[in-house]
């Protein structure tokens, strides 16, 4: 009895240990080098979001943004290697036709992001354009457009034929929308992590964890659609499309954090907030079309679930759903792939913890 009141005393009298007094930590214990560490790692985070922000925003510039050209078969083939050839390359002629109807209808199909109409009879020349996809792009073309008639000593008249809502300005509403969601995807399974530890310790609770966050992707999905269509009338379309996009879209970035803590622990937060909004906000082609972005930003934009939500949401409400093939195949990657890699991690860590734990004491 009396060395297990020893032993209870002793327990306790660590547990009440002054701050200033215990060993292993930096500044009287008050950081300890595991968090030291960690705040290093904020630094570099906050850093690499400053340079990702400013190296994406600082200079828009078109870089072959894809058009099309309306003009008659004689003087075609010239007009196209002359835009093709302009300082910069910031056009890239897809198709040259003389059916203005096919090339408004690649235009609402998002093939193209405008449509170059010549006016052989007189001397102005329409550009169509669909600021619904983002206004960035529209009002590039434009000022590209203006340089090359002053040029000709033609005018240009601008036709929005596919253009934003009244309650979207700019068409930023589906670029504030997919970053709520991909916010909210990572925000829930960070939450998990503060229950049980960063790490599932078995299988069925890493289950139980997709689960959890497959029910908040439902709410989230929903309530993100009602929000932007119905209550705000900010953008069109049709209530339940939207909301499959949100539930994939949280559920893709809260199963791709789950996977990220169940490899790395707690720095597996960091790692999804540097895909999500380090890397993937500023590439996402919201407040500038992925044809302004510098190379880098805009080849990964439409591989990362901003991206790819963004572009389908505006998708949904504006473009009759057109183009969703590849955007959507991208969120269903990100989400199978969490799960998997969320149950393969966890095993292996089981598997490790069980070896070190038949391990002599002197070998751990």
């Amino acid at each position: 009895m009396g060395a297990r009141r020893s032993d209870e005393e002793t327990r306790t009298a660590g547990r009440h240990r002054e701050p200033g007094r215990r060993s292993g930590g930096l500044l009287g214990g008050a950081v300890t080098p595991r968090a030291a560490l960690l705040m290093f790692g904020v630094l570099l985070l906050q850093l690499a979001f400053v340079a990702s922000y400013i190296g994406a925003f600082h200079r828009p510039d078109p870089h072959r943004v894809p058009i099309d050209v309306v003009a008659p078969d004689r003087s075609r083939p010239e007009l196209e290697r002359r835009l093709d050839g302009l300082d910069g390359r910031p056009l890239d002629v897809v198709r040259g036709t003389s059916d203005r109807e096919s090339a408004e209808r690649r235009l609402r199909q998002r093939e193209v992001d405008g449509v170059y109409v010549v006016d052989p009879g007189g001397r102005t020349d329409t550009l169509l354009v669909a600021t619904a996809a983002g206004s960035s792009t529209a009002q590039a073309l434009e000022e590209v457009f203006d340089r090359v008639q002053r040029e000709e000593d033609r005018q240009l008249r601008t036709e929005d034929l596919v253009p934003a809502g009244t309650g979207d300005s700019r068409g930023l509403s589906a670029f504030y929308l997919a970053i709520g969601w991909c916010v909210g995807g990572y925000l829930s399974a960070a939450v998990l992590a503060m229950s049980y530890g960063a790490r599932p310790s078995t299988v069925r609770r890493a289950g139980v964890r997709l689960a959890a966050v497959a029910v908040y992707s439902l709410l989230a999905g929903l309530g993100g659609a009602l929000i932007a269509g119905p209550l705000l009338d900010a953008l069109p379309g049709g209530v339940l499309p939207m909301a499959g996009l949100g539930v994939l879209t949280v559920f893709a970035v809260g199963a791709a954090t789950l996977a990220l803590q169940s490899l790395a622990g707690t720095v597996g937060i960091g790692l999804a907030i540097l895909l999500v909004v380090v890397l993937g906000n500023p590439s996402a082609g919201g407040a500038y079309g992925g044809p302004l972005l510098p190379t880098f930003w805009r080849e990964i934009g439409p591989l990362l679930p901003t991206g790819a939500a963004t572009w389908s949401a505006r998708s949904i409400a504006y473009f009759q759903n057109s183009a969703l093939g590849g955007p959507l195949l991208v969120l269903g990657a990100w989400a199978a792939a969490g799960v998997v890699l969320t149950l393969l991690f966890t095993l292996r860590h089981r598997r490790r913890a069980k070896e070190d734990a038949l391990k002599p004491s002197w070998a751990r």
